[in-house]
């Protein structure tokens, strides 16, 4: 019979190498959520079984890095300004669910990701809540990708984030994972137009255990996208363990 004491042990969010992976700037930077957490921690799994990739390509295949930079403050794929009002998100925006690794993320025609670079990296997202909520959700799932990770880091990070280039320096391509992730649900914390602070909340199963963690993207609007801009750069999303998703708004595919 397995001891309270040894289940906690076994999660991954109790152990003490999760204590030590959370000052890991870079691995928390690239995963985006937990699954980079995950995958240092986690125990017995082995690496040489690699999860398939299934994502769909966005509308459009230009590479951020080549696209002409927009003028003012234009959507990079010319996704039409929200026009929005509303400053807080009540209620998940519809979205159709697709799949990458493990872990489904939200598209739409209207808030993005409104294209995909020539690396599979999944960017342009619409000036508006619900667009900010988009990005960070798409964020959970980029990172983890060992094929589209550094990649998308390069694109994501802020121009103007403090230390950029030891972040950068520091990150470490992702890699395979046998566990399922999934974005149950996110609060829209500020939204002003020209910033979002967007807090997701992810469901981690594996080993028996389920887990939840909730993170925060600190999101600034940048070159016509929404790019993260964390803060503090000891704990870029500051992390954490909560026991279930009560006070999110519900969100999964």
């Amino acid at each position: 019979m397995t001891s309270q004491d040894e289940t906690e042990t076994r999660s991954p969010f109790t152990r003490p190498g999760f204590l030590v992976a959370a000052v890991l700037i870079g691995a928390i930077v690239v995963v985006g959520a937990v699954l980079g957490i995950l995958n240092a921690t986690r125990a017995g799994d082995d690496p040489s079984e690699p999860s398939p990739t299934t994502a769909e390509p966005a509308p459009s295949a230009t590479s951020p890095s080549s696209t002409v930079e927009p003028a003012g403050n234009e959507s990079v794929c010319g996704l039409e300004d929200g026009n929005s009002a509303e400053d807080t998100l009540s209620a998940a925006p519809d979205a159709e669910w697709q799949v990458q690794g493990t872990t489904a993320y939200p598209t739409s025609p209207t808030y993005g990701p409104g294209a995909t670079d020539d690396n599979g990296v999944r960017y342009c997202f619409q000036r508006s809540p619900e667009g900010a909520v988009f990005a960070a959700a798409n964020a959970v799932v980029q990172g983890p990708d060992a094929a589209t990770s550094t990649h998308w880091i390069n694109y994501f990070l802020s121009d103007d984030a403090p230390s950029r280039d030891q972040l950068l320096a520091d990150v470490a391509a992702g890699s395979p994972s046998s566990l399922r992730m999934t974005v149950a649900g996110f609060r829209l914390l500020n939204f002003d137009g020209d910033s979002a602070t967007v807090e997701m909340a992810i469901e981690a199963v594996g080993g028996g255990n389920t887990t939840y963690a909730s993170a925060v993207y600190e999101l600034v609007w940048e070159a016509g996208d929404w790019k993260l801009l964390p803060q503090d750069v000891t704990n870029p999303l500051r992390m954490a363990q909560i026991p279930d998703v009560s006070g999110y708004v519900a969100w999964m595919g």
